[in-house]
């Protein structure tokens, strides 16, 4: 294939870079992450629920994970502050009777005081003071988080010297956020794990939809960076980075 056509092919991808809720679909078995985490999220979830809890799901995406726990909907409440999520959560989730509600202040999160037995979070924004106020005594708050060294070779590879947009996401430095907001720390690991791509529109596509970690990313703008990406996979198979999480289970 030539280089011309390797750019429309790559271009095409570019256009149509779009996310319903928080699906992958487009790239699976294009690309790799996050098959082997030292944590399984939604075990660590279930072994806290009961049918009684009251829970809250913040920023869940277009609540894919949250209706994948199969709680009762009546002792389900969700947030979400991406529009498009928002308008498909009131779709989805409302004529189920979860209580929705759209918001993107986690410092301002529209519930009473003492409302939640469980608070879950993933890869979402949160702050610690905030969800103190809305646990019950006892509660505790979950959460898997995309650490401030994400995918740092992969933008590298085409934007180098970007700037972290999260530099203050990891372990150490939240834990002790949590910690000075009177939570105790029940469980807190980190792990860094590759991310593979097996083609470059793959990755192209990837890169638009993250595009707070690949800030201005474009094919024309990084075209010769996805030549020399290219060659890697031909050599390879693949071009590989490091994907960055860590998890707090922390209890009011």
């Amino acid at each position: 294939m030539n280089v011309e056509e390797l750019k429309i092919i790559w271009k095409k991808e570019e256009e149509i870079a779009h996310i319903h809720g928080w699906d992958f679909s487009h790239i699976h078995g294009r690309y790799e992450e996050e098959n082997d985490l030292p944590w399984d999220y939604e075990k660590i979830v279930r072994q806290y629920l009961n049918s009684n809890s009251d829970i809250l799901d913040y920023d869940t995406g277009g609540g894919e994970f949250l209706l994948s726990l199969n709680h009762p909907y009546s002792r389900t409440s969700a947030t979400e502050g991406y529009k498009p999520n928002v308008d498909l959560c009131r779709e989805k989730l409302l004529p189920l009777g979860i209580n929705f509600k759209a918001c993107d202040k986690p410092s301002e999160i529209p519930y009473d005081d003492e409302t939640f037995d469980i608070i879950i979070n993933r890869h979402g924004d949160f702050d610690a003071i905030e969800l103190y106020r809305l646990l019950k005594n006892d509660g505790v708050f979950i959460t898997e988080q995309v650490g401030g060294d994400n995918d740092r070779e992969l933008v590298e590879m085409v934007l180098p010297g970007t700037e972290k947009p999260f530099p203050h996401s990891n372990l150490k430095e939240q834990r002790k956020v949590f910690e000075e907001a009177r939570f105790q720390i029940i469980r807190a690991e980190e792990a860094y794990r590759p991310i593979q791509f097996y083609d470059i529109g793959a990755f192209v596509w990837f890169a638009h939809i993250i595009e707070w970690e690949f800030p201005n990313f474009s094919v024309e703008k990084c075209f010769s960076q996805l030549l020399g990406m290219q060659k890697m996979i031909d050599k390879t198979g693949k071009i590989e980075g490091t994907i960055h999480r860590y998890l707090i289970i922390a209890k009011k």
